[in-house]
């Protein structure tokens, strides 16, 4: 969820398609270290709603005082950055056993699955209901589908976030004829409580929130590889599902009828194995599409960047001064809700079109260097590489809140920071103070990774969106006849946009006005759409 820039953006694990990083899929993959186990948790169960609202030390304090006995790791209230790593201590309520290492079954003694805790199911099944009341569009695609089912004999990979609403998405393919097993795009992003859900429903599950990147490949290569299953198509986010498979089982990825995917990072992977003749199957780029760009990119964002933000550090933003890097739609749309609530907003940009906009907007398009020792709030929103710097990061000032919004978390160049002569505080979950030698600090939100999908959740009614758009892609590819569709990358086509957005029209009670036949034949239209030629930009 980035600017269309003509930049090479890197996935959250930091693969990529070259041939030089063929290392990142562990060919054989064993036990994790416990010093990698320990400590990636997230947010508490959303059943349990309370976040620590308490400073560390008042926080620290309480627990003492009640007797409270934690474990080294969480009652610290720092840790001494090493060569290697960050401290990586949890402040979540789940045990430090690895998902890996217990023994699970659900109520009707399915095993084949790896999620944090199945006893929470309960709590995700109240979740996954919420969602579908404000997820009109595939609740009606379900619907109007799930007679035909059009997906019948589909065996989809899936590797995207794992939360309510893509658990709505989950059940609607199943309810549309396909088969899945799935894993999460984002070590941080799974909520634990639908993911036990989803499993006791009967579905092969392999994910938890606060994966090690070990668990993050072996959740994927347990979709991909398993007895009596052959995927014929993939979901993806981010192109890692569609990465693993191609470099580690080629056979079997040539017997892929499709691959959909969903953001700037995966599109550009797909691009590239298309101009070096890797890519074998048909792709759809959805990333692209009218209603993931206007819709996803811009609304969500427009609305999450501001939660996220307020949950994790309750800050006050009247005032404050915040460079947003990017103009793309995700930059829109944080920039839009932090000006409206009195922010002063400046712009980087490195697309000239993108830049007027954004002056046109009433910001001032700058180079980083030139705001960065002023600035409150640093937000990338670009899916390059090191677009903030340790440079950047030594000339910031002391409580200067970092975060990213895209969808790589190489934005921001969160291993600079592990130096010893740093020192890594755990505020809260996803929250860690760096402190310089000097005692300036700054705020790092989720070691650089999403923020809105890893420090608070998506709108659900615009994930629906997305999700009809995904479903769509699927149903396609799927059933097209055999020549349609050649080994390249392809837009979702017009009418298909306009459709998803007719399934979400009923919820504000939107009337379309038609045209007559003289309207259509003036203009030289369908009365039933598509309504704009494929150039047209919105």
């Amino acid at each position: 969820m980035a600017s269309h820039h003509p930049q090479v953006p890197h996935a959250h694990s930091t693969s990529s398609l070259n041939e030089e990083d063929d290392d990142h899929v562990p060919t054989q993959i064993g036990k994790i270290p416990e010093k990698l186990r320990d400590g990636m948790g997230g947010f508490k169960d959303r059943n349990n709603r309370r976040r620590f609202s308490l400073p560390a030390t008042a926080r620290y304090l309480e627990l003492k005082k009640q007797g409270t006995q934690q474990d080294s790791r969480r009652s610290s209230l720092a840790s001494v950055c090493s060569n290697t790593s960050s401290y990586t201590g949890s402040s979540s309520d789940e045990d430090d056993v690895s998902p890996r290492d217990k023994s699970q079954k659900t109520s009707k003694g399915l095993t084949d699955f790896c999620v944090r805790n199945i006893d929470q199911h309960l709590f995700g099944r109240r979740e996954i209901e919420i969602a579908e009341q404000e997820m009109p569009g595939i609740m009606a695609l379900r619907k109007r589908a799930g007679d035909d089912k059009p997906l019948k004999g589909a065996k989809i990979v899936g590797c995207t976030h794992i939360n309510a609403q893509t658990a709505v998405l989950i059940e609607t393919l199943a309810e549309l004829g396909a088969q899945v097993r799935w894993a999460a795009c984002n070590i941080y992003s799974t909520q634990n409580e639908v993911a036990a859900a989803l499993a006791e429903a009967g579905f092969s599950i392999f994910s938890w929130r606060g994966e090690s990147e070990e668990d993050f490949w072996w959740c994927i290569d347990k979709c991909v590889n398993s007895d009596n299953w052959q995927p014929n198509m993939i979901l993806d986010d981010g192109g890692d599902a569609t990465h693993l498979m191609l470099k580690k089982y080629p056979a079997m990825f040539k017997l892929i009828k499709g691959i959909v995917e969903e953001s700037v990072t995966g599109v550009h992977r797909l691009y590239q194995l298309s101009k070096a003749g890797k890519l074998t199957v048909p792709a759809m780029n959805v990333n692209d599409s009218v209603t993931k760009t206007k819709f996803d990119n811009l609304y969500s964002c427009r609305e999450s960047i501001i939660d996220s933000l307020k949950r994790s550090t309750d800050v006050m933003f009247g005032g404050k001064q915040v460079v947003v890097c990017g103009y793309g739609e995700v930059g829109k749309g944080c920039c839009q809700a932090l000006k409206g609530l009195g922010c002063v907003v400046y712009v980087t940009e490195i697309d000239p079109i993108c830049a007027l906009q954004g002056c046109m907007d009433g910001f001032r398009v700058v180079k980083l260097n030139e705001v960065i020792r002023n600035v409150d709030i640093v937000i990338t929103a670009t899916g390059n590489k090191n677009v903030v710097t340790r440079d950047h990061m030594d000339k910031m000032k002391n409580g200067c809140i970092v975060c990213n919004m895209g969808h790589s978390n190489t934005e921001i160049d969160v291993n600079s920071l592990r130096t010893p002569d740093l020192t890594w505080e755990k505020v809260r979950s996803q929250v860690d103070h760096v402190i310089w030698p000097d005692g300036k600090r700054i705020i790092l939100l989720a070691e650089g990774r999403l923020v809105n999908m890893s420090c608070s959740s998506l709108p659900s009614f615009v994930v629906s969106i997305t999700a009809a758009t995904q479903a769509l892609a699927l149903i396609e590819l799927f059933n097209a006849p055999h020549g349609r569709y050649k080994s390249d990358v392809y837009l979702l086509p017009k009418k298909m946009d306009e459709y998803v957005a007719s399934l979400h029209l009923p919820t504000f009670d939107a009337h379309l006005t038609e045209l007559t036949d003289e309207q259509a034949k003036y203009m030289g239209l369908n009365k039933a759409g598509p309504f704009k030629p494929n150039y047209y930009r919105y």
